[in-house]
């Protein structure tokens, strides 16, 4: 059982990279799509939009680095806790960027569902550093 654990863990971690690299790349080619996420009080939005997507990027690798695992999970927990207030402005505003309340209120739940998921793996990756021999 214990390696069938370790098995859906990795997978886990492989999907959450996979789901943050493919996530960074959308930034870069569709930067435009993300403009309207940016709060209204923040000049360059198009520099936010890019430099988040390469901070995605940058977290999705280290996720896959048993060096730069841990910093990474704490990383991406951090980024999707930053993210999370723009989720919620959108879910309640008149007209939101996504498209549909229903649109952002999914999305807002699935923010969630990341933030859990992120800490799922954030734990395994240190629970199986720390047990490592040095």
């Amino acid at each position: 059982m214990k390696n069938g654990g370790n098995i859906i863990m990795l997978l886990l971690r492989i999907l959450l990279a996979a789901l943050m690299i493919g996530g960074g790349i959308i930034h870069m080619v569709n930067h435009v799509m993300y403009i309207p996420f940016v709060p209204q009080f923040l000049p360059f939005k198009v520099f936010i939009v890019y430099a988040s997507g390469v901070v995605e990027i940058l977290l999705g690798i280290m996720l896959l680095s048993k060096k730069f695992a841990i910093p990474g999970a704490w990383g991406i927990f951090l980024l999707m806790l930053i993210f999370l207030p723009i989720h919620v402005v959108d879910a309640f505003s008149d007209s939101p960027a996504i498209g549909s309340h229903r649109v952002a209120v999914i999305r807002l739940v699935l923010q969630f569902v990341i933030l859990l998921w992120v800490w799922v793996v954030k734990n395994s990756v240190t629970r199986r550093t720390s047990v490592q021999p040095a």
